[in-house]
């Protein structure tokens, strides 16, 4: 198991490149393997979870070009995948799985998809279910993986009203909908990223969206196209929250996708106080770029708004570590989806800050946080392998005096693998061992 010893380092400065973004990645390679023709793809994130959804395409057939970040996919048309030899091994990745399980509900062959320890704990019964109601037969452990997605059934469509917001279950819907007789339409509570209904209208599919209402009618074709990814606003988030908590700071992340179905962490830290100014936006692909400049603030709590949480959902960790380093209280509720991430984020985080000192009350759906000092050295915190655990208390040492141990950081790589190199590039202190 590695670690990570977060040295102090309180002045960050320099021009950041964060990775691709990991959405878009993972959509780039499932919809240009299902598409017609060749599927080019500059900027991919190379990080682990992408990776597993690469090679369960090729296990189906599909001919992947890859050359460091950049790919070619020879696409197979929505009817083109085969049986894989074997079961699908998607690593620590749940978009993977929640993703695919409706692209595989429609297939005329069988096939199973497994994870990690962590993934196989991680619940399923949110995409189980409404495939189900569109004629899917899925076996799983309780509702878990491995998913075992019995092949030859005929979807039907489906409208479908989401339980809780999420990006993934509505994904998951809409392209198994592509497969379908008739029309699928995915209503949600609150905005969710919209990722998938956009790469699908690129890649020349027709989707209608009203509101927060998604249709699309079954039997189309995706053509393919060219996509440059941008630079993963979650990833960028661990920068952002430590250039406004470290004592001197001015940071640039250049090129940086401010889609704003993703960009509720800018908007609570800014509610927070943080000095955050976007400049040179700019549209790729149908997405949104911009550069973000960060200069060290006098950070406030605040109770953050409902609007903001699933536009913030995987930005939360380190969102939490900007609020223990806060004046004041920050309060979250309506947030019980963070407990059924990679690790229970509420508990996880709240233990962590504990033991740096900092006080904070746990809630069903959500977390206080009295903002402070680490006031307690040879601080050991453990990550329960949960790469965005992992990073973001990397973050809180640019407001440490003493080193912070943080445990088990080995799936770092899954969203992003140069981290603590471009950490160190900015003034930071992590040393891996």
């Amino acid at each position: 198991m590695s670690k990570f010893i977060a040295k102090p380092a309180h002045e960050l400065s320099g021009n950041i490149k964060v990775p691709g973004d990991k959405s878009i990645s993972h959509r780039s390679v499932m919809l240009g393997s299902i598409a017609n023709g060749v599927t080019e793809v500059e900027g991919l994130l190379d990080g682990e979870d992408v990776i597993s959804t690469l090679e369960a395409f090729q296990s189906m057939g599909v001919e992947i070009n890859k050359e460091g970040q950049n790919l070619k996919i020879h696409g197979v048309g929505v009817n083109g995948l085969k049986k894989p030899d074997g079961a699908l091994f998607l690593g620590n990745s749940g978009t993977s799985m929640r993703l695919m399980s409706g692209i595989l509900a429609a297939q005329t062959f069988d096939s199973e998809l497994c994870g990690d320890e962590s993934l196989s704990g991680r619940p399923m019964g949110r995409v189980i279910s409404p495939l189900t109601k569109m004629g899917a037969v899925i076996d799983s452990r309780d509702g878990k993986p491995p998913l075992k997605i019995r092949g030859g059934q005929k979807l039907k469509g489906l409208n479908y009203d989401l339980p809780i917001a999420s990006a993934q279950v509505k994904s998951c819907v809409l392209l198994a909908g592509i497969y379908a007789d008739g029309e699928t339409c995915v209503s949600e509570p609150e905005t969710t990223r919209d990722h998938t209904e956009s790469m699908l209208k690129g890649f020349g599919y027709e989707v209608r969206v009203e509101n927060n209402r998604v249709c699309l009618n079954g039997g189309g074709e995706l053509q393919a196209k060219n996509i440059r990814v941008p630079s993963d606003i979650s990833s960028a988030a661990f920068f952002m929250v430590a250039a406004s908590i470290a004592p001197k700071a001015d940071i640039l992340l250049q090129g940086v996708n401010v889609n704003p179905t993703r960009t509720g962490v800018i908007d609570i830290l800014k509610l927070m106080g943080a000095n955050i100014v976007l400049s040179n936006q700019r549209e790729a692909g149908g997405e949104l770029l911009a550069d973000i400049r960060v200069r060290s603030s006098n950070l406030r709590g605040i109770s953050i708004p409902h609007e903001l949480i699933p536009l913030a959902i995987d930005e939360f960790p380190v969102i939490f570590i900007a609020a223990s380093c806060a004046v004041g209280e920050t309060r979250l509720t309506g947030a019980k989806e963070l407990r059924v991430k990679e690790s229970d984020r509420i508990q996880v985080m709240a233990d962590g800050l504990c033991a740096l000192g900092i006080e904070c009350e746990v809630l069903d759906d959500g977390i206080v946080i009295n903002g402070g000092e680490y006031i307690k050295p040879n601080s050991s915190i453990k990550s329960h392998h949960d790469h965005r655990i992992s990073m973001s208390f990397a973050v809180a040492s640019v407001r440490s005096k003493f080193d912070i141990e943080i445990e088990g950081v080995e799936n770092v790589k899954t969203s992003f693998p140069n981290f603590v190199e471009l950490a160190n590039l900015a003034g930071m202190n992590l040393v891996e061992s």
